[in-house]
């Protein structure tokens, strides 16, 4: 299993049989031999390893073997899908995403990989019904609401992101990257000593998550705590070296205009 997020706060999930020849939608056991299962086993194997090893295009070669083997297993078209998104190539992982929800219509998670897919390519509302028929199944579930806020917040409808990532804390209080969300979302709307208050409150918790503290240090930047801010700086660089990148933070991590202007004055005025 890997995070349910992708960087840019979108969620990808990987859909794990385990054995492949315990899947859902399996041919029947006299089409194939014992060999091929075994096969099957091997290669589902090494795409997981490739995809914590973080080499997608290894990972989605593999995928595409196991579909050669089993076409009628959703979660190993998802699971392509999944690769395919971490290279970006969306248009066809929404392609794969759909043959999965053909072939097993009510599990959520491909909804939740295609949605994910549709937010990187702009669709916005196409995403929003993907998060909405998830908790139509489901309505406890945190990451549909999670996203469903990152989709309101790709159409600037910030007070709905913001009841959205709420919601998803409430349901999982430990999610962190929901809460992050929450607190970024309320500096976009001018609710800035809230959003320090809770990006604190995260950091007292995970002290190890790049993602506040870089958020963190822009905004004590500019109500200007430079001391503070410069101390949450040099944590975040020794976590995670990107947050130096504007365009990696705006187009890739997906920040809200307002976190990004605060951490481009920061990096220009530190």
């Amino acid at each position: 299993m890997v995070w349910r997020w992708l960087i840019g706060i979108v969620a990808i999930v990987l859909m794990v049989l385990t054995p492949i020849s315990a899947g859902l939608a399996q041919p029947a056991p006299t089409e194939l031999t014992d060999a091929q299962f075994e096969l099957g086993d091997k290669l589902r194997t090494q795409a997981f390893t490739a995809t914590n090893d973080g080499d997608f295009g290894k990972a989605e070669t593999y995928w595409t073997q196991l579909i050669d083997l089993f076409p009628q297993n959703p979660a190993i078209w998802s699971n392509r899908g999944n690769s395919r998104v971490s290279q970006n190539k969306l248009t066809e992982a929404v392609t794969d995403f759909n043959k999965s929800i053909e072939l097993l219509p009510n599990y959520p998670d491909a909804y939740l990989n295609r949605g994910t897919a549709l937010e990187g390519l702009g669709k916005w509302d196409a995403a929003i019904a993907d998060y909405q028929y998830i908790l139509s199944i489901d309505p406890k579930d945190a990451m549909a609401y999670n996203n469903l806020g990152n989709a309101y917040a790709g159409l600037g409808d910030w007070n709905t992101a913001i009841k959205n990532y709420l919601k998803a804390s409430e349901i999982a209080p430990n999610f962190a990257f929901a809460r992050a969300n929450y607190a970024l979302a309320l500096y976009q709307n001018g609710e800035t000593a809230e959003a320090i208050r809770n990006m604190k409150n995260i950091v007292r918790k995970y002290r190890d998550f790049p993602d506040v503290r870089a958020a963190l240090s822009a905004a004590l930047w500019q109500d200007g705590k430079r001391g503070e801010a410069e101390s949450n700086w040099v944590a975040t660089v020794g976590l995670d070296g990107r947050y130096k990148d504007l365009d990696w933070v705006k187009n890739t991590r997906r920040w809200p205009p307002n976190m990004v202007a605060a951490l481009e004055k920061f990096l220009k005025l530190q």
